[in-house]
């Protein structure tokens, strides 16, 4: 059941975005025109745990849906740069913390309808505080429990989504 590409159209190209149009014909035999958001760098995020099994996050207020609420830290990684030690410069800057040890969580794609987004979810142990999040990252960052962590997302306290996912990914696989 694939769809038969019969060309691509690019439409808006940036540093951070680019969309194009897809020319397809669905299996039904309906052919349409189909918008792909592409990104151009590889996105990481680490659920950052210590020694306690707690589990860092950090507060912040997201412009585009007027929404706050709690997230793993994360970004992009740079061209050719190692998607662990992105993950550790985005825990860094974004907590404060520097993290000695990555292991890869899970890989997977979260708009997977529309998007070529890649996204990698490190486990990030061993942390040290090294100095404050970068004014722009967070307004703050808290420990929390695993059980504490689970309550963040029944109460809907964790509305983005790849820390939603790498959350309870982490709670479902790994934390006790």
């Amino acid at each position: 059941m694939r769809w038969k590409v019969h060309g691509t159209r690019e439409i808006y190209d940036s540093a951070w975005v680019r969309l194009r149009l897809d020319d397809v014909t669905l299996p039904s035999g309906l052919r349409i025109d189909h918008h792909v958001i592409e990104f151009p760098k590889a996105s990481v995020g680490a659920v950052v745990t210590d020694t306690d099994d707690r589990i860092l996050l950090l507060w912040r207020h997201r412009h585009i849906t007027d929404a706050s609420g709690w997230e793993i830290p994360a970004g992009w990684a740079e061209p050719d740069e190692d998607l662990a030690e992105a993950a550790r410069r985005e825990v860094l800057e974004e907590t404060g913390y520097d993290a000695e040890h990555l292991t890869k969580l899970t890989v997977y794609h979260p708009l997977s309808g529309i998007s070529t987004m890649t996204y990698t979810v490190f486990h990030a142990t061993e942390v040290t505080k090294i100095g404050e999040p970068e004014v722009d990252e967070a307004d703050r960052v808290a420990w929390f429990t695993p059980a504490e962590a689970r309550a963040l997302l029944a109460k809907g306290q964790v509305p983005d989504g790849p820390s939603l996912t790498a959350l309870g990914m982490y709670l479902a696989t790994t934390a006790g």
